[in-house]
């Protein structure tokens, strides 16, 4: 089986200074070699978009993507659809995390959504598992 990242969860990983630091850190580290990660191509844009404006280390960056991630998911029409249904049924998410959890939702090989976002953590009906990291462990 794999697990979909959210970008909190990569942000947390590779930022020593994030308040998720710790709890992704340790979160990857368990799930290494036990399970395939992969993230949706909206995290991938993200997490480099941050590098390329200052916030993290480019060749940190695309070597994290490169050596730990098995695949990146491209979005397609169906999982636009997905995340439009999820987007329109809690306005309070945002279209990027709508992604990113039809993602999760409809790749068959993922069973678990790693995030820390609490929005997601709070969605109700999904045909995945949501694991929410939390900065106090």
């Amino acid at each position: 089986m794999a697990v979909v990242l959210d970008s909190d969860a990569v942000v947390g990983f590779i930022d020593v200074a994030d308040a998720l630091h710790d709890a992704a850190d340790t979160a990857l580290r368990d799930l290494a070699g036990k399970q395939r990660l992969v993230v949706s191509v909206v995290t991938y844009a993200e997490v480099v978009t941050g590098a390329r404006i200052g916030h993290h280390d480019l060749g940190l960056v695309a070597g994290f993507f490169a050596d730990v991630i098995s695949r990146i998911v491209p979005v397609d029409v169906e999982i636009a659809d997905r995340a439009s249904e999820l987007r329109a049924g809690t306005r309070s998410l945002q279209m990027p995390d709508a992604l990113i959890v039809a993602t999760a939702e409809l790749d068959p090989e993922v069973d678990t959504l790693l995030t820390g976002d609490r929005a997601v953590g709070k969605l109700r009906g999904l045909d995945c598992h949501v694991r929410l990291l939390s900065p106090n462990g």
